[in-house]
């Protein structure tokens, strides 16, 4: 039936200031960037992936009516809608450095895990995103991991 993931939303309050970060800071190239008079069609895409795009979508019309596209902004900026995306790297602590170098602010530094090494940071308008460079293999998570995970002791 379906064969593939094309493209995935992720919410933000100003498109223009979306593609200062996603393109200028994390990598991405424009897609497409149209405007269809009743929104900006706007998409980008990794240079190594060519197939997947994200839609850098404002919240409002025709999706969502003026209330509902107000509340969906406000859980953005509270960082409440979940994870936007999660990146792959061959080297998330070089991956790391190179963003911090332009400016990238990260809610999580690079951390081994048992699924490889991760860290994590914010776009502009609070979306979280995961950088992860995994593990080859099968992963064997424990009962200690899942207890930090959780906050709890083990």
């Amino acid at each position: 039936m379906f064969n593939r993931i094309q493209i995935t939303s992720v919410h933000v309050l100003d498109q223009d200031e979306a593609l200062d970060f996603y393109v200028g800071k994390l990598g991405f190239e424009v897609h497409t960037d149209v405007d269809l008079g009743f929104m900006r069609w706007l998409t980008v895409k990794l240079p190594a992936d060519p197939d997947r795009e994200l839609l850098l979508e404002v919240p409002g019309a025709p999706a969502l009516n003026d209330e509902v596209a107000a509340q969906v902004r406000d859980l953005v900026t509270k960082g409440a809608l979940g994870v936007a995306a999660i990146l792959t790297t061959d080297d998330c602590q070089k991956t790391y450095d190179t963003l911090v170098a332009k400016g990238v602010e990260f809610t999580e530094l690079p951390t081994k895990q048992p699924y490889g090494v991760d860290c994590a940071l914010r776009d502009p308008f609070g979306n979280h995103i995961r950088i992860t460079q995994p593990v080859d293999g099968p992963v064997e998570v424990t009962d200690e991991d899942r207890a930090r995970w959780s906050g709890e002791s083990a």
